[in-house]
């Protein structure tokens, strides 16, 4: 065989994102851009702020030693030290600038920590619905992954988490805002996760850790507020990126926090800046980390966002669909109308409209749609919806 089997299996039952975005890609040809009304990839449509241009402008123009060379493969010291201070205020924590590692955007960031902590059999607990690659990272370091169902509405159910926690449990990996659904998990959700996993780890003897993938934590809406995690409990990792929140996918920035009040702070943080090179990962781009540095807190507008939520969902409404209003990223998670939701998804392609199944992110019976697209997309799609729901009960 020409590559790995596992890996030509895994291509077999690869990311129904990046399927749908290619089917996409052949239908726009076929019917016209205008016509087909993808909502398939999470690909911001809102541009980046002002300062980004201007501030890469100055950068480039900077006479640099080494402008472009290698680094601490934790990244710049002033990046790091900026990002510490700003950090202090969002978590509420006193947090250094060791506890900070430039990253490869989030993607970039879970693979280092999950290199870091695991042992081949190790487990790691995911809540489904979950972001299509959770699998595939950790299976990349040889560990299985097992997965807690949330409540019907996406929240935590942490009687499902219990159940999956075992004696070869390493990690808990969150994410909230939620990819698919758009869920935030509330405070007190989270101070009774933290508690269990305190019990957890004391019943078998080793830590488990709270991972906490966050590129969404500034797209919230209707005045929801994200709790900290860092704050109720001492063993979390951060993963986070600047793709959602600065409009800046493809230029894969983000980091690693990691709380300074963990029992293993330090050999923790040794192992993600070891782990970070070896994987080659390298160093963060160094343009990128001299942005981040000059630009501080500024992000997307969100209102924005929370504009294109309201508009989808009026759409969905009045196209007769079942969903749960997201409460923060930019997807929302309807119920197919039929349980097979492959079988639904193609029939809403046969519509010109491209969503992605719920099976895709562990949990049938659903569809995904990206509404971070250009408004024309979302008001001319509402007769296609109607369209394929009329579609499935006709037969």
């Amino acid at each position: 065989m020409a590559i790995a089997k596992k890996i030509d299996g895994y291509i077999a039952q690869s990311s129904w994102i990046r399927r749908m975005f290619e089917a996409g890609i052949e239908l726009k040809k076929q019917y016209g851009e205008q016509n087909v009304f993808d909502f398939s990839i999470g690909n911001p449509n809102i541009a980046a702020p002002a300062e980004v241009k201007h501030k890469l402008r100055e950068i480039i123009e900077l006479d640099i030693p080494n402008k472009h060379g290698y680094m601490q493969n934790a990244g710049y010291t002033e990046t790091r030290e900026m990002l510490a201070k700003q950090l202090c205020g969002v978590y509420g924590a006193d947090i250094a600038t060791n506890n900070v590692v430039m990253t490869c955007g989030a993607g970039g960031a879970l693979n280092v920590i999950l290199k870091t902590l695991l042992d081949p059999g190790d487990e790691v607990i995911i809540i489904a619905p979950f972001f299509v690659e959770y699998k595939f990272y950790i299976d990349n370091f040889s560990a299985i992954a097992r997965v807690a169902d949330s409540n019907e509405d996406f929240s935590l159910n942490l009687e499902n988490v219990a159940r999956a926690i075992s004696p070869r449990t390493k990690a808990l990996l969150i994410n909230s805002p939620n990819n698919p659904t758009g869920k935030v998990y509330n405070e007190e959700s989270i101070i009774k996760l933290a508690e269990l996993l305190k019990i957890k780890s004391k019943e078998i003897g080793h830590t488990i850790y709270l991972i906490s993938d966050e590129p969404y934590r500034e797209i919230i809406y209707d005045n929801i507020k994200l709790p900290s995690v860092l704050a109720s409990y001492e063993e979390t990792i951060i993963a986070y990126s600047y793709s959602k929140s600065l409009s800046l996918p493809g230029e894969r920035i983000g980091y690693i926090l990691v709380n300074p009040k963990s029992s293993n702070r330090q050999k923790v943080e040794d192992g993600l800046i070891f782990c970070n090179r070896i994987l080659g990962f390298v160093n963060a781009p160094a343009l990128m980390q001299r942005l981040i540095a000059a630009i501080g807190p500024a992000k997307v507008n969100v209102k924005e966002y929370q504009r294109k939520r309201n508009l989808i969902c009026d759409v969905l409404d009045r196209a007769g669909y079942n969903f749960i209003k997201p409460e923060g990223a930019f997807y929302v998670f309807p119920k197919s109308p039929i349980p097979d939701d492959v079988a639904f998804a193609n029939i809403l392609q046969e519509n010109r409209i491209l969503g992605v199944p719920g099976s895709g992110f562990g949990v049938a019976g659903y569809f995904r749609l990206a509404y971070c697209v250009d408004d024309a997309t979302i008001i001319n799609a509402e007769k296609s919806f109607r369209a394929a729901l009329n579609q499935n009960y006709l037969g």
